[in-house]
């Protein structure tokens, strides 16, 4: 198999296995936005008269073979390959001759393969900021649901104050929103172009950057040649750090649910066809899939530190060692994909057994409300603290729900501003929505 290096000498076996690592395995997920990158090269090149519109429309039919091919599981990559840039490259050169040879015209594999990168990450950033919007609307109608039902609060894992079902799941709604927020920035910083950048510093073509970044659907060209390779690695932690900050919270909420569906709290029960059981303990039904998500999440994190460990002391221009940030971003991606899908399912059918939860708010739990009342009868609150501390034993329990709903301040147990985040999920599900439309049209009209 030809190199696109190639020059005259075959590189040593061992060499090359090192060097090509798993980059050919993972090129595999890469293989459509190779395609369209070099279509839309290819269209830049003929708009300044590198290629005729015969070549383009010959090459583009090749290219089009080629996705055809991947679409059927029958365009593999192999060791010997590379890369997806070389077989795609050597296919062409197989089916069209000289003119194939033709399609690297003012461009590099350093800019190849960012190109590469940014698409596929646009469209699965995408795919994952629909699934946690989706994930959010689960949690927001189990919030609603279980609005006034009443729960233990905790501070130092002890019981602390009246808090509800509610506020618990809208807490981690609200922290996902966050995460999106970030993700959103992500997003825009990855939505920039780098094909013409080439190894670092250009071409001495007149070539039309923003016409190919127009052609893929970016929302900008990357201005600076040697920034957009710069930029490889650093960009990638980007992506991976709202990821990670999407795992942490779902860390909190699988511990949460870990602890509170045990036979010691009861508060909830994740339904059994989502517990794995034991080889020699008959009894046990085990939140496997929770503790994998804690688990999960220190792999997603050493994903983050593995790329920025990777970059932090690189030169400026292209290196080898950006070959090691792919892996971390692509892994990250899935992983965080199928944590959210996960949770999804958990939540949407967790069982809340409010009579424990009832009963589990013991009178001490109502200690500062108490407080509290004396203060509005005209006591200092520091008075009113230790009166009730010396009198913890004779507080009674009246109306617990009453009193979780009676909190009308902003984000309190009787008013968790829900209209107000619904409102907000469906304004940013419109946005992921339109951008995907206006992503798929542009990828859509390179294959026409």
């Amino acid at each position: 198999m030809a190199k696109l290096w190639e020059k005259g000498y075959s590189l040593d076996h061992e060499i090359e296995k090192y060097t090509v690592g798993d980059d050919f395995l993972l090129d595999r997920k890469l293989v459509k936005m190779d395609v369209l990158g070099s279509i839309a090269h290819a269209r830049m090149l003929t708009k300044i008269g590198i290629l005729t519109e015969e070549e383009f429309v010959k090459l583009k039919g090749a290219l089009l073979e080629i996705l055809e091919l991947h679409r059927g599981d029958r365009f593999p990559i192999e060791m010997e390959d590379e890369d997806v840039h070389t077989k795609v490259e050597n296919y062409l050169t197989e089916r069209l001759g000289e003119l194939g040879k033709k399609i690297h015209t003012a461009r590099s594999r350093n800019d190849q393969v960012i190109v590469d990168l940014r698409l596929y990450t646009k469209e699965r950033l995408l795919e994952i900021q629909g699934r946690l919007l989706e994930f959010c609307e689960t949690l927001w109608e189990f919030g609603k649901r279980n609005e006034a039902v009443i729960m233990p609060g905790r501070t130092h894992t002890q019981p602390a104050m009246p808090s509800s079902v509610g506020l618990w799941a809208c807490a981690i709604l609200e922290s996902m929103l966050d995460d999106f927020v970030i993700m959103k920035a992500a997003y825009r910083i990855n939505d920039q172009c780098p094909l013409g950048s080439a190894a670092s510093y250009g071409v001495p073509l007149n070539i039309d950057r923003q016409f190919t970044s127009d052609l893929l659907g970016f929302g900008k060209v990357q201005n600076n040649v040697l920034y957009a390779n710069n930029s490889r690695g650093k960009t990638e932690s980007i992506v991976l750090f709202p990821l990670v900050q999407v795992m942490l919270d779902l860390s909190k909420l699988a511990t949460d649910l870990i602890l509170f569906s045990t036979s010691e709290f009861g508060y909830f029960s994740i339904p059994q066809e989502f517990c794995c059981g034991s080889s020699i303990m008959p009894q046990k039904r085990n939140p496997a899939g929770m503790e994998l998500i804690r688990a999960k999440t220190s792999t997603l994190t050493s994903y983050l530190f593995q790329v920025t460990g990777t970059i932090k002391a690189l030169p400026s221009g292209y290196n080898r060692d950006f070959q090691e940030t792919k892996a971390p971003l692509l892994k990250g991606m899935d992983l965080v994909d199928s944590s959210i899908r996960i949770c999804d399912l958990v939540i949407s059918r967790l069982e809340v057994h409010e009579d424990v939860l009832d009963r589990s708010c013991t009178p001490e739990i109502f200690a500062t409300d108490r407080a509290l009342e004396l203060v509005k009868e005209g006591m200092p609150f520091r008075d009113a603290y230790k009166e009730v501390a010396a009198n913890i034993d004779k507080l009674e329990v009246t109306d617990s729900q009453k009193d979780i709903l009676s909190r009308k301040h902003i984000g309190a147990t009787g008013n968790l501003g829900l209209e107000g985040l619904n409102d907000h999920i469906c304004t940013e599900m419109e946005w992921v929505e339109k951008e995907k439309r206006d992503f798929e049209s542009k990828l859509a009209k390179l294959q026409n």
